[in-house]
């Protein structure tokens, strides 16, 4: 019998296990596929329709996502959980598309409609056989450069972090359930440098004052709090 859960996929909503996104994006990456195929623009329609309740209405009004949940999971066992901002944007993002592939074949533009379908089956089913999420990878790079643009880590405030001033340390924003963050703790507590806690479920203020948009996020810290590069 599989362990059990270390998240409620309904209750612990800031992250989620890596291969339910996989689920739903085959399942959606299928449905698209055939109506690129067939010429069927509903079925694009259809697609976006189970992306957008479950993003509206949560993840209990999300067909692929509660068969993962409670019919998959329960048998194969809870897989690696990690932040669900990326693929939260990264369905955003299919949705819109797929929206706008309906309105298109809606519309009578058939040859548009079916090229854009085709596009997110495409990456709907890459992401769903080799994890690669093409959508998460742009959350992390918008993230990235709202970051530069605010600048909010050229410095940290080390007491209010909960280390000690007037030393050198490692600071890393964590989920106590993103495996990715422990996994990335117990390397880096095995280094030279103190490393600092912050975790963002209790800290959500710390998240929002210093811009991390993911976990986890490791940062190396100077003498006198300045950032001196990322650690990840």
């Amino acid at each position: 019998m599989p362990p059990p859960r270390t998240a409620d996929p309904y209750r612990d909503l800031a992250v989620i296990d890596a291969r339910a996104p996989r689920f739903t994006q085959g399942a959606v990456g299928a449905l698209a596929l055939a109506g690129a195929a067939t010429g069927a623009w509903p079925a694009f329609g259809v697609a976006a329709a189970l992306v957008t309740a479950g993003l509206v209405l949560g993840r209990r009004w999300c067909l692929p996502c509660r068969l993962y949940f409670d019919v998959v999971q329960p048998v194969i066992g809870e897989g690696p959980v990690e932040d669900a901002r990326p693929p939260r944007f990264a369905n955003q993002l299919g949705a819109t598309f797929l929206w706008t592939a309906t309105a298109l074949g809606a519309a009578g533009i058939p040859a548009a409609s079916r090229a854009l379908g085709l596009a997110v089956a495409a990456l709907a089913l890459l992401a769903a056989a080799t994890g690669f999420c093409a959508g998460c990878v742009a959350y992390r790079a918008v993230s990235r450069l709202r970051g530069v643009r605010a600048g909010p880590l050229d410095r940290v405030d080390l007491a209010e972090l909960g280390g000690a001033e007037g030393r050198e340390a490692v600071v890393q924003f964590t989920h106590p359930l993103c495996a990715d963050c422990g996994a990335l703790a117990r390397r880096l507590a095995a280094g030279a440098r103190p490393l600092v806690l912050v975790d963002v479920s209790r800290r959500p203020d710390l998240a929002r004052k210093y811009g991390v948009a993911v976990v986890p996020l490791a940062v190396a810290v100077g003498r006198d709090g300045r950032v001196t590069g990322r650690v990840r």
